[in-house]
């Protein structure tokens, strides 16, 4: 296990650094609402980072959604990643992948899934769609949607197909999230009856990645503001209580970090890891719900202010912290996987 990245990973992590920290500036995300930066979405697929997913691997993505989280960008570069171009990559014909993954890696076409699977959605035997999605991250942009059917088989739609239709959906999230409407719309399947569970490892692991990079900007929030804030004559980083606080944020956000590096060395290596993406789900879930609470505690009063930058830390860490499983569902479904696994051959329930 070797968690170093190479060359070409730290080259694109030290890029997407830079491009985030220059155009997801305070100003611009207040400015952006829960809409997306179509500037900064446009710099970012100039750059060759979008297209690059399919050569750094999921390791290589995970550091560059930290990347993303340190500053909560307003842009749709996880969900392209997960839900279109590493899936259509993994499961796509050789046509599929010529016409969609150009047009991904471009910005000229944007992806999202309605994931996990809720058992809404039905597909007829020539591979029309019904149902609805309640709430889908990104969907007002998203040319394309992954979804997965009751039988848990995927296809992919096009938002402006005949039979798609979308309403907007405001959550306390920053993400511009829709709900689809699907009435015999046309679609395309997408891999085999496995896809669906590498897909969501995958996703799982690649937004606890996310959700690392939420927690190691919120805290740097926290250190630098206790550290230039003085009551009392001194800095209220000397109290030793803010010191304790910090230190706990910093080891759950460390332990985010590690286990997200973990499946996602794993997927990258053909391993199994269904086991290793729950587990950085849920420590994306558990532990990063309380690095954001102690990050906007530190703050104090300030921490109360909406229009504070660390408050926005706070929204996209709650709202991590319940996507793709809350920590007691993660912890059930892991739990079942890990007694399944231990059963004697023929004792399955």
């Amino acid at each position: 296990m070797d968690f170093h990245p190479t060359e070409e990973q730290e080259a694109a992590a030290g890029l997407a650094a830079r491009i985030f920290r220059d155009l997801a500036t305070h100003e611009r995300l207040a400015a952006a609402g829960t809409g997306s930066d179509a500037e900064l979405w446009k710099a970012l697929t100039a750059a060759g980072l979008t297209a690059a997913v399919e050569d750094v691997g999921l390791l290589g993505l995970v550091l560059l959604l930290e990347e993303q989280g340190r500053t909560t960008a307003q842009v749709p570069y996880a969900a392209t990643c997960v839900y279109g171009i590493l899936p259509v990559a993994a499961h796509g014909s050789a046509e599929r992948r010529a016409r969609l993954l150009p047009a991904l890696g471009s910005g000229e076409a944007v992806a999202t899934g309605a994931f996990p699977a809720r058992g809404r959605i039905t597909a007829s035997p020539d591979g029309r769609l019904t149902g609805t999605a309640p709430v889908v991250p990104w969907l007002r942009d998203a040319t394309h949607v992954l979804v997965p059917d009751a039988d848990r088989a995927l296809w992919l739609v096009r938002t402006d197909a005949p039979g798609a239709g979308t309403a907007d959906v405001e959550t306390t999230a920053p993400w511009s999230a829709g709900q689809l409407t699907l009435a015999g719309a046309e679609a395309e399947r997408l891999g085999d009856g496995g896809a669906y569970e590498e897909v969501l490892a995958t996703a799982r692991t690649a937004f606890a990645g996310l959700q690392a990079g939420v927690c190691a900007g919120s805290l740097a929030r926290a250190v630098e503001y206790t550290s230039t804030r003085e009551q009392f004559g001194r800095p209220l980083s000397t109290n030793q209580g803010v010191m304790l606080r910090a230190a706990d944020a910093y080891m759950d956000t460390e332990a985010i970090r590690v286990t997200a590096y973990e499946a996602a060395w794993r997927i990258d290596e053909g391993l199994p890891a269904r086991e290793h993406a729950l587990t950085a789900a849920w420590w994306a879930s558990e532990a990063g719900k309380r690095v954001v609470h102690a990050g906007q505690h530190l703050h104090g009063g300030m921490g109360a202010d909406l229009d504070h930058p660390v408050h926005r830390h706070f929204l996209w860490g709650r709202q991590l912290d319940a996507y793709l499983g809350c920590g007691s569902e993660l912890l059930a479904e892991l739990g079942a996987l890990l007694s399944d696994h231990a059963a004697p051959e023929g004792d399955h329930a």
